[in-house]
């Protein structure tokens, strides 16, 4: 990756107008994240100007918004969805479960720092005033960023949260959600599956 060489070749402009889109969809798109944060930095550097409004400027619609998209870093364009979910009437659910439940501890770390940076607000207190009940409370559990991330399985605890799970859902009238919450929030992805395994 050679970055002198890809700014001689391809990105060498102050303004894309007339930019080939075909040109800027390869080499954004074949690069790693980490990579087009080292172009976004050496453009900045020879232009005294952001990459993002120069593309701004130039590009429209769809495309800008998956061009703008790949030049943030993961945690800042995870935290832009999350505000666009839960910005104006309405919140879209699906898309905080998408992102919130299936991020590490630092991913989440990290997501609340950019949401806080970019929007200068509190994730934990727009999930919390954006949602209600039963989802509300998972969600702020997992924004603990506490989960166990261990690989090993305990067969006997998965056998003990299958047990108490069922104690708590199926097996009474009502249900009592903190079980849920705490085995779905804290325990470890394969802690999860043998669980649900067992739990069958």
């Amino acid at each position: 990756f050679c970055i002198r060489f890809l700014f001689k070749k391809s990105l060498c402009t102050t303004s894309f107008s007339g930019t080939n889109e075909k040109k800027i969809i390869e080499v954004l798109s074949s690069r790693t994240s980490e990579q087009r944060q080292q172009i976004k930095q050496k453009y900045k550097e020879l232009y005294s100007k952001e990459m993002e409004e120069a593309l701004k400027g130039d590009l429209s619609g769809n495309f800008e918004k998956a061009v703008l998209a790949l030049l943030d870093l993961p945690c800042e364009y995870e935290a832009r969805e999350l505000r666009r979910a839960m910005k104006g009437a309405g919140t879209e659910e699906s898309l905080l479960i998408e992102i919130l439940c299936t991020r590490s501890n630092k991913e989440i770390v990290n997501i609340k720092e950019a949401y806080k940076r970019l929007f200068d607000r509190d994730l934990e207190s727009d999930v919390k005033s954006d949602t209600s009940g039963s989802l509300r409370k998972i969600l702020v559990m997992v924004l603990e960023a506490t989960r166990d991330e261990s690989q090993q399985v305990n067969a006997e605890l998965a056998e003990q949260d299958a047990s108490d799970l069922y104690k708590a859902g199926e097996g009474r009238w009502g249900t009592e959600e903190l079980a849920f919450n705490v085995v779905l929030a804290k325990r470890s992805y394969s802690q999860l599956r043998a669980t649900f395994q067992a739990y069958e």
